[in-house]
């Protein structure tokens, strides 16, 4: 599957028994529909907290596409304040999260969640570019 943002090749990780297909150029994740739930192991809160998410008509980001459909998403605000700004298939493929969307999401949540949202960061938001060790001089 590519990326809907830089269209280079996601590579897929397992989390909690979740397939994340993750962007290693541009720290974007694509969960297919019902992911999400299950990495927050719905209960009433999660399924509340979900159900606050609202369609965001008239925003400046950049339209996305689906990696799967490749059909326009839509912008949907993830809290009242309308802070965060996630894209949603509308055929209801999944969900894609620009770079530290997802923990964001996850911290908003419920505080229960904060060691996942601390995984994630540390999984996420490191530079995945592979760096070499300097090379030793040889005589």
């Amino acid at each position: 599957m590519d990326c809907p943002v830089c269209k280079n090749p996601m590579i897929a990780l397992e989390l909690k028994q979740v397939e994340i297909d993750n962007c290693f150029e541009c720290g974007g994740i694509w969960l297919d529909a019902g992911e999400l739930e299950i990495l927050l192991n719905e209960n009433d809160t999660v399924d509340s907290f979900l159900k606050s998410f609202s369609t965001a008509n008239k925003t400046m980001e950049k339209t996305r596409r689906c990696p799967i459909c490749l059909k326009k998403m839509k912008k949907i605000y993830v809290s009242d304040e309308k802070d965060l700004i996630i894209d949603e298939c509308g055929s209801n493929h999944g969900i894609w999260f620009d770079k530290g969307e997802l923990s964001q999401v996850i911290r908003q949540c419920d505080g229960e969640y904060s060691q996942l949202a601390a995984l994630l960061k540390d999984i996420f938001q490191h530079d995945h570019k592979i760096h070499k060790p300097p090379s030793e001089n040889i005589k």
